[in-house]
């Protein structure tokens, strides 16, 4: 009996850094893996003789798939990361952990790129319509479960296991009430649902209040160069103090934690919110917007409505110490006397 880890197309963010853990603890429990060939460049680990490396091409994934379905015997048991059910029907036992909520809602795919609206799209059929090769779903937070088993068709046994890889924050920068380098860290991709357009939007907002607080960045520029354009201009033209630093190893994040005074987490949706966990464990008080996702794996210290960006602004300049104060409120008589003058 064979255990196979298959994640063809895993390798940035959370699901790597989950697949990174789950490859470190595997002691051998692992006979098989099936990965995406990227990941062979962010983690050595991936280079047993049994790997199979997936190219990002139709024909690759599709041969992942076929050799998937002629590996997998009766007894064994295939763990897919990567939130769908294989293609092919298998004899062994099929597990599939949801690292994607995306895929199981049908909100619009609005500002996000035609190539990804096309695979997001192609992915939620492919979920939704091969149900019944999977034997289980594994989610890491309550809020996702409930949203899985309305999506289900069939009766498919759902389980809540969340894990993460544990920090090693410096003990000294807990402590320290030294500045930081970054007012604001936001530990993020450059997907639409992150939410980046209404964050910087915020940062407008702030500066108009007349406070320029510091923001730190992740956004890969190659991958997402109009919103690395956006940004760049926010810092150049507009004058506001934020800096993309790129995408940033499993170490420099850590790093980056203990150089910022707090998390700023606006993502419109998430399966886990990793970063949420990771800022925690390092002590950052945490801004976020106000959804279930949030309070499932976080305690924030002060919330907004992620689809307002005067709410945002609104809850940092709270945390920051300088409120916006609420509107004077006229008399009807004094109403009238300004209308009438």
């Amino acid at each position: 009996m064979a255990t196979i880890l298959f994640a063809p197309n895993l390798h940035t963010g959370g699901g790597r850094v989950l697949m990174e853990a789950l490859d470190a603890a595997s002691a051998g429990r692992i006979d098989q893996a099936i990965i995406d060939y990227r990941m062979q460049a962010v983690s050595p680990a991936f280079s047993r003789e049994t790997t199979l490396l997936v190219r990002n091409r139709i024909g690759s994934r599709l041969h992942a798939e076929w050799q998937l379905w002629r590996s997998a015997r009766a007894g064994d048991t295939v763990l897919c990361l990567h939130s769908l059910p294989p293609l092919f029907p298998l004899r062994a036992r099929v597990v599939v952990l949801i690292q994607n909520r995306l895929l199981l809602e049908r909100s619009p795919l609005t500002g996000f790129a035609w190539k990804t609206r096309l695979r997001i799209t192609i992915e939620r059929l492919w979920g939704k319509h091969l149900q019944g090769h999977c034997h289980r779903y594994m989610v890491q937070t309550p809020t996702v479960a409930t949203v899985l088993s309305s999506w289900l068709k069939r009766p498919v046994p759902v389980v809540v296991v969340p894990f993460a890889v544990q920090a090693t924050p410096d003990t000294a920068s807990l402590g320290s009430t030294a500045p930081k380098p970054f007012d604001f860290v936001y530990v993020a991709s450059g997907e639409a649902h992150k939410n980046h357009q209404r964050l910087l939007q915020a940062w407008r907002l702030l500066a108009d209040a007349g406070l320029k607080p510091t923001l730190a960045l992740t956004v890969d520029q190659q991958q997402y160069p109009a919103l690395a354009r956006d940004i760049e201009r926010h810092a150049s033209q507009l004058g506001l103090k934020i800096v993309n630093l790129g995408t940033l190893s499993a170490a420099e994040v850590d790093r980056l934690y203990g150089n910022a005074a707090a998390l700023v987490y606006p993502s419109l949706t998430e399966s886990f919110g990793l970063p949420l966990i990771e800022a925690a464990q390092h002590g950052l008080p945490i801004i976020a917007a106000e959804l279930d996702y949030v309070r499932d794996v976080a305690c924030p210290v002060q919330t907004f409505d992620a689809l307002s960006a005067m709410s945002m602004a609104r809850a940092l300049r709270r945390f920051l110490g300088d409120p916006e104060h609420p509107l004077r409120i006229y008399s009807a008589s004094q109403f009238l006397e300004e209308a009438l003058r």
